[in-house]
């Protein structure tokens, strides 16, 4: 038995009525989807805040967001702690085949990336990966389109992870889908070679420009018509009001005769949208 002066933790756990309150909070302020199966889930992710608040219980916690107003201070923690940021390099290799056999050369011939810059917008970027693989497919590019000109708008809800990306910093296992010759140009190897770590070269970072942004706003207000938008696995999290809500606001955010690529598992199906279909999960704005 344990002696008298053991300290035995309970772990927290969440009431109905308190994921009911928090599940309406998340999906009302990032639209993810939190139903009653998700409440394990979510009081999993959560007792880091409760740790970090120094609080006892989802109670407490609860009266400290919608009582107490504390959510304007704790909103983006408990985004940044619900969110799913699972992302690989060269995620969907098929898509990028494609915008190297088919977008890129439509594109070029209508000027696009020699006149002006070709502007891709990574919506939903999560630690980096996909607008990295994006930059380093693009300046593979440059041999086959001698001057060749692009930026990369990289945004996620969640700046922790905006954070993780900016540092261009990952395990070495992370980089095993990039063709070897690709690692080679653009992977650094850290000095330390026992830690595992690689670092994006200097050049594919300068292409890159991350910025915070909730699909949730009314309007994205994006510096630019962005000419190729990947917005991949990101709005089966949403419900079908919400994913028409936000497709079409990404659809207001493409140059006419821009591309769209879509998660393999994600369809457009039913929705009106100023979408062409030309490809699996690949539309262009028409």
């Amino acid at each position: 038995m344990p002696s008298s002066s053991t300290s035995v933790f309970e772990m927290p756990h969440l009431s109905e009525s308190e994921f009911r309150r928090l599940a309406r909070l998340v999906e009302d302020q990032a639209g993810i989807r939190m139903p009653a199966n998700k409440r394990l889930m979510l009081e999993g992710r959560l007792r880091h805040r409760l740790r970090k608040r120094g609080m006892r219980n989802f109670a407490e916690y609860c009266r400290f967001l919608f009582e107490q107003g504390g959510l304007d201070q704790e909103l983006s923690d408990l985004i940044d702690a619900v969110t799913t940021n699972k992302t690989d390099f060269f995620r969907e290799p098929q898509h990028f085949d494609f915008l190297v056999d088919q977008a890129l050369p439509d594109l070029i011939g209508r000027g696009v990336g020699m006149t002006q810059p070709l502007r891709v917008w990574s919506a939903g970027c999560s630690i980096g990966a996909e607008p990295y693989t994006l930059a380093m497919v693009l300046a593979e590019q440059k041999t086959a389109w001698p001057g060749l000109r692009f930026r990369i708008l990289a945004t996620d809800i969640c700046t922790t992870v905006l954070q993780t990306a900016a540092k261009a910093i990952y395990s070495e296992e992370m980089a095993d889908p990039i063709p070897l010759e690709v690692r080679r140009r653009y992977l650094l190897r850290s000095r330390n070679r026992t830690n595992g770590l690689i670092r994006i070269a200097p050049e594919v970072r300068a292409q890159i420009d991350f910025q915070q942004l909730n699909f949730m706003d009314a309007e994205y207000h994006l510096p630019h018509l962005q000419d190729v938008v990947f917005c991949r696995n990101v709005i089966i999290y949403f419900d079908a009001v919400v994913r028409a809500g936000v497709l079409s606001r990404i659809c207001r955010s493409i140059t006419h005769g821009g591309y769209l690529f879509m998660g393999h598992s994600e369809t457009i199906a039913d929705l009106d949208l100023p979408l062409c279909q030309v490809a699996s999960t690949v539309y262009v704005r028409v």
